[in-house]
């Protein structure tokens, strides 16, 4: 019998740093994590474009289209402010390095149908997926425009960082593996240095998402949001 919906860890374009024999100096450790609640509303968002992301040190990866998710697009979008920030990371980074995108934008009716089916399973814990709240003064993070899941990339491969895309397991806390020395370890802690000297905000449950101007992002660093949700044109 065909699965009900596609699986959430394929397709993986990744390769672990070991596979790739990629070894790193240590990096400064990560501060501590938290993921404040409540988080302040949407209240006066600001108006501005989405624009795809296109950059040479950046791979755009599109996993749920490629999965065949019914509402997934071919491409990925971020607002113009959050992808000039994304720019400056690649940018910022050590020669052979780069980045890859998972995801970025998701429409609302795309992150419908991935909450639907993710919480479809009853062991499934809460967090994993924001729920598709239509309300403009809750928008779920990706609806901004404003968040993007990423890793790094080595040579254009991109790097699974201790654990896939989309795992729902312990180990896909960003902090996980901080007493456990390693390139593992030790890319996290890279990118996440290098996103948030660019401004963003990670979730801190998944290694790979990370947030600028979103509801996350205001919570964190005491301000008011700036992104409502979005939308794009197929």
């Amino acid at each position: 019998m065909l699965p009900a919906h596609p699986a959430f860890d394929e397709p993986c374009f990744t390769r672990t740093p070991r596979e790739l024999g990629l070894t790193i100096e240590p990096q400064a450790p990560l501060p501590e994590m938290h993921d404040p609640d409540p988080k302040p509303l949407v209240v006066s968002p600001r108006s501005e474009a989405l624009v795809r992301v296109e950059h040479r040190r950046i791979r755009v990866l599109a996993n749920y289209w490629h999965a065949g998710w019914e509402h997934a697009l071919s491409g990925a979008w971020l607002r113009e402010s959050a992808m000039e920030r994304l720019a400056a990371v690649a940018g910022s980074l050590p020669p052979r390095f780069g980045l890859a995108v998972f995801d970025a934008w998701r429409s609302l009716e795309l992150q419908t149908e991935l909450y639907e089916a993710a919480y479809s399973d009853p062991g499934l814990g809460s967090g994993f997926l924001a729920p598709p709240d239509a309300d403009p003064a809750v928008p779920p993070p990706h609806l901004t425009g404003g968040t993007v899941d990423v890793t790094l990339t080595f040579d254009g491969t991109p790097l699974a960082l201790g654990t896939a895309f989309d795992d729902s397991t312990e180990a896909a806390r960003i902090d996980s593996f901080e007493q456990t020395p390693g390139p593992d370890r030790d890319l996290r802690r890279m990118l996440f240095w290098r996103m948030c000297e660019a401004e963003f905000v990670v979730f801190d449950g998944e290694w790979w998402h990370f947030e600028y101007g979103t509801r996350r992002w205001a919570a964190i660093r005491g301000c008011d949001p700036i992104y409502g949700p979005a939308s794009v044109t197929k």
